[in-house]
């Protein structure tokens, strides 16, 4: 036990709201103070019973050795994630602060208990008791771990397996470090605008909210954060093409020495991660760390990853330089990237007559969020309900449960939909609770929905553009994932020990459903006369599904080519330019010219902070298994309930348990091809 000086420290120990996981987290009495204490006691704690574990366990077993450590594992996850999700959604300073200094005696933790050699010897016994067909997923987690012993370096001598250890402490400081200069760049921009004149053509609920804003700083006129929703709506409909530009430059400049404040400037960060990947890689026998990235996911060598994305670009690339003639020849402009979006809208307009403003103005955030809902109830027979008793972290927070047919609760999940000052910028689930039923505890999953639509107006009312549906019905995608799961052990429950380049399949897959009227039609209610979304106006949407998709699939592909180039040829001792390397596969792949201001990469959090480091690829990947899947769906009818069930006990349910295309392929009956995806975006006609 630590030490404590007086009675008032015990006192603040006793009450500490992190240390009861008996319920779900107590955000109304969580404060920064409780975190350090929290995180110490309890790797102190976990270290002593690990010990006693191992010492005791001469003849080890899944239940006598593996599911207590398991149990404990999840206690500290529980523990870490309301400090984690705090940091990222309310951004203040105190909260950054704790969570910059837990950061590394949780990763010293997490690598140590990775690189015990003893530790790993007991679960490789564990190991040869197990058989697939009796103890699957006993086994699968065994192995799961046995991988990630591996990948963490407990082969390696003592010298490297301390330097390993050092460099996972400075990584995880360093892609922190990234991220909150990307928050802190964005956060720090903004744009006050006194003349209307140069504000046509922008939504009423993004001048109303900027007018807002300008009253709260007492500033005449409309005042313009860096928000993606502030972002999007002047890049699609500010009719001020300087406006436009100036967003562009701000928001394409975030965390660089091109930005209006360069002491958040990244370019040191992104060297000195590239660096440690590459020195992770290397100690453990991988020629770069592309090549290290693969070892858990499904894609079996790099140069698969590449041909892929390649394939894909090059079966594309046609279909998107006709639409950007198609789009030039209507704007009588030589686009730039700033003016894409814009006339992409434009053209929509005139030749489909209608708008994404009109078609927003029957999707209130709150409906859509119902009828999302009864979506879930419609597929897998769920039902959703708020419960008002959970604490929240904001006002706009909700809580649900998620109950059977039963009426059993088997899940929970908070929502954080909308956009403020402090919040990390794109959309997320993160996993709060795992499912666990081992040595008589049983622990429902709850997970956390985190998007940033536009804030509600003075009404309380926030309208989504059909872009913002597709989002919303991306992350439940991810959510229904962690909450479905039928395994009961943390490791390979839910998401966990899900291939990376497969966790997107469920995500994407929900993302179909956007595209279908009935389920739009009952995500509907027109703000001032809650009509539903009337199937002519669904029509034209569904008719401009196409416009600009080569153009949207070359521009993922731009960024999955970039990412996997940059962690497959990267060297110390010949450091790539970032920003050489991305100009360099623009002029092979992008059809618009980029401005030498652009630092794409000093922002890219997806990879230099995010999990998809040589694994942006994965959305592709698992794009192409989502509508392969999705197929099956339209074959038989995308509301069929056997359909629906198999989809959920194959891929839903299964976690890590099972090999993802064994998985897919017991849903299918065969292995995914590309012709699905390519036909949904227009590139494959037949």
């Amino acid at each position: 036990m630590l030490k404590y000086n007086n009675t008032e420290e015990i006192k603040f120990f006793m009450k500490n709201p992190l240390l009861d996981i008996s319920t779900l987290p107590k955000f109304n009495e969580i404060k920064p103070d409780h975190v350090l204490p929290a995180i110490k006691e309890t790797i102190l704690n976990h270290q002593k019973k690990l010990n006693s574990l191992l010492s005791d366990n001469k003849n080890p077993s899944f239940n006598s050795l593996i599911a207590p450590i398991e149990i404990m594992e999840h206690d500290l996850k529980r523990i870490w994630s309301p400090v984690s999700h705090l940091q990222s959604v309310l951004g203040s300073k105190n909260w950054r602060q704790v969570y910059i200094k837990a950061l590394p005696l949780l990763t010293k933790h997490s690598t140590e208990t990775s690189q015990n050699t003893q530790l790993q010897q007991a679960y490789s016994k564990v190991s040869k008791s197990l058989t697939k067909d009796i103890d699957y997923s006993e086994k699968s987690a065994v192995e799961y771990a046995l991988k990630n012993f591996h990948l963490s370096g407990v082969d390696l001598p003592e010298k490297e397996k301390n330097r390993f250890k050092d460099i996972a402490q400075e990584l995880a400081a360093t892609q922190a470090s990234f991220e909150h200069n990307v928050q802190d760049s964005s956060d720090a921009w903004s744009l006050n605008i006194q003349d209307s004149e140069k504000l046509l053509g922008i939504p009423n609920q993004t001048l109303e909210l900027a007018q807002k804003d300008a009253k709260q700083k007492k500033l005449n006129g409309w005042l313009f954060s860096l928000n993606y929703p502030t972002y999007h709506a002047i890049l699609t409909y500010a009719d001020n093409q300087s406006l436009r530009e100036e967003f562009y430059r701000a928001w394409s400049t975030r965390g660089s020495d091109q930005s209006k404040n360069p002491k958040w400037d990244n370019s040191k960060n992104i060297e000195k991660i590239l660096t440690l990947r590459y020195e992770i890689a290397s100690l453990l026998g991988f020629s770069n760390f592309a090549e290290y990235s693969l070892a858990t996911k499904m894609a079996e060598s790099t140069d698969q990853v590449l041909k892929f994305l390649w394939d894909l670009a090059n079966k594309t690339i046609g279909y998107a330089q006709k639409e950007l003639e198609e789009i030039k020849k209507f704007a009588e402009i030589d686009l730039q990237p700033w003016d894409v979006a814009y006339w992409l809208e434009k053209y929509k307009e005139a030749n489909f007559s209608f708008s994404n403003e009109e078609v927003r103005k029957y999707f209130p955030a709150k409906k859509t969020v119902n009828g999302l809902f009864e979506l879930a109830t419609r597929l897998f027979g769920l039902s959703l309900e708020q419960n008002n008793e959970a604490d929240i972290w904001h006002e706009d927070v909700c809580y649900f449960e998620l109950k059977n047919v039963s009426g059993d609760v088997i899940g929970g999940f908070y929502t954080d939909l909308y956009a403020r000052n402090g919040k990390r910028s794109g959309a997320w689930i993160d996993e709060c609770i795992n499912r666990q039923k081992l040595d008589g505890k049983n622990e429902i999953p709850v997970g956390f929905l985190v998007c940033n639509f536009s804030p509600c107006d003075e009404s309380g009312v926030s309208l989504l553009t059909h872009d913002d549906i597709l989002t919303l019905f991306h992350e439940f995608g991810h959510m229904l994932h962690h909450l479905l799961t039928r395994i009961d052990i943390p490791s390979i429950s839910g998401i966990n020990g899900v291939p990376w380049d497969a966790v997107e399949l469920p995500s994407q897959f929900m993302e179909n459903f956007a595209w279908n009227y009935e389920v739009l039609k009952n995500c509907s209610s027109h703000i001032h006369t809650s009509d539903c979304l009337p199937e002519d106006l669904f029509n034209k949407l569904e008719k401009s599904r196409n416009i600009g998709s080569g153009l949207a699939m070359l521009r993922q592909l731009e960024f999955g080519i970039f990412d996997f180039s940059l962690h497959t040829e990267f060297t110390p001792e010949a450091p790539i330019s970032v920003l050489n390397l991305i100009k360099k596969i623009r002029k092979k792949i992008s059809l618009i010219k980029h401005p030498d201001y652009n630092r794409f990469p000093h922002a890219f959090t997806h990879i230099f902070s995010g999990g998809y480091a040589a694994g942006y690829y994965s959305y592709k990947w698992a794009e192409v298994l989502a509508a392969d899947a999705f197929s099956a769906f339209e074959e038989s009818g995308i509301f069929n309930e056997t359909t629906a069930k198999h989809f959920r006990t194959e891929i839903l349910e299964v976690g890590g348990s099972k090999d993802i295309m064994d998985a897919y392929v017991s849903f299918r009956g065969r292995k995914p091809t590309t012709d699905a995806l390519l036909r949904q975006n227009g590139i494959l006609t037949k």
